[in-house]
């Protein structure tokens, strides 16, 4: 009997930090703890994060997801805010129905709501750089009330863009933008309005900076990069982004092993592979053995900062941490 022909060989290079960052973990344990203290069902207010596979296991625990408030009667159950954060309207309805809000926005993102309510209390005009529709952008501009922010998306916008009084104005972004983008957008608001006020400290949250960092470093010396991540995760779409502009021939975002195009990640030697900051490690390990059910692989991490951050559950969840 005739042995089949040996694998080709394939180099793995693994970006590290990659997949969950602090404000997704806080935001899984959330609704987990909310289950386990409360019992099902547990109802979580848009996708918790942005990942099908973590979606559908809390749902198969018995998370509820609904887009808005409407779609959850009146009930004692624990009703969860996603890590993107959400308009002050929604707390208020919430709370105008007495239900049981637990609010599992990541604290970053907060910090992005309270830079921009302080700015407005002072008379500034606001300008948000983020991507329109996104989940936090709609949070955070719903914060104040209508015509408060202007958002910008591009450094085209920021050219066309004329402010009430240059004296008077302010930016926040978006945490889960390009670093570059991002700097080149502020670059140009800063020369046309020097008076302009931003962040204490850069919006950008690390996580993503850091995401983009190790690919940074990994997408110029592969054939190609497997992003983990869903298509409505920002941070996992400026991944791949970053990847091509670094020099990666081929970049592809991708949910899970069924997903991959074999066509496309035939005949590579070295390959990428990072996850987007909602993706579970779990699905990086498996698009891993995909490779290996069709190669020789072998796995090196490179590495580009080492995350030790952490943020505790909401403080109700907290205190039945406590209690036991």
């Amino acid at each position: 009997m005739a042995s089949s022909p040996p694998k080709p060989a394939l180099k793995v290079l693994l970006c590290s930090p990659r997949g969950f960052c602090a404000g997704v973990v806080r935001a899984i344990d959330s609704v987990e703890r909310a289950l386990s203290v409360y019992g099902p069902p547990v109802y979580v207010r848009h996708e918790i994060v942005h990942n099908r596979y973590v979606v559908e296991s809390l749902r198969a625990k018995g998370a509820i997801f609904v887009e808005e408030l409407d779609e959850v009667p009146d009930t004692g159950a624990p009703v969860i805010f996603s890590a993107h954060g959400v308009p002050r309207a929604v707390p208020e309805e919430a709370a105008r129905r007495n239900l049981f809000a637990l609010d599992a926005t990541c604290p970053l993102v907060t910090k992005v709501h309270r830079e921009a309510e302080i700015h407005h209390r002072r008379g500034r005009q606001i300008v948000l750089i983020g991507h329109a529709g996104h989940p936090e952008v709609i949070g955070t501009m719903g914060q104040l009330p209508p015509g408060s922010v202007s958002l910008i998306e591009t450094l085209e916008d920021a050219a066309a863009f004329t402010p009430r009084d240059a004296h008077k104005l302010a930016y926040v972004t978006q945490t889960t933008l390009s670093v570059r983008d991002t700097a080149e957008i502020v670059e140009h608001l800063k020369s046309r309005f020097p008076a302009i006020v931003g962040p204490h400290k850069e919006d950008i949250c690390y996580a993503t900076t850091n995401r983009q960092e190790a690919v940074k470093r990994v997408a110029p010396i592969v054939d190609a990069m497997i992003v983990v991540g869903a298509p409505n995760s920002s941070n996992s779409q400026r991944l791949r982004e970053v990847a091509l502009r670094a020099g990666c021939p081929h970049a592809a975002l991708v949910q899970r092993a069924a997903d991959i195009d074999w066509n496309e990640f035939g005949g590579i030697a070295r390959l990428g592979i990072t996850a987007g900051a909602s993706a579970p490690e779990v699905l990086v390990e498996e698009i891993i053995e995909a490779f290996a059910q069709r190669y020789a692989v072998s796995v090196e991490t490179v590495s580009a900062a080492e995350e030790g951050v952490f943020f505790p559950l909401p403080r109700v969840l907290r205190e039945t941490q406590a209690a036991e």
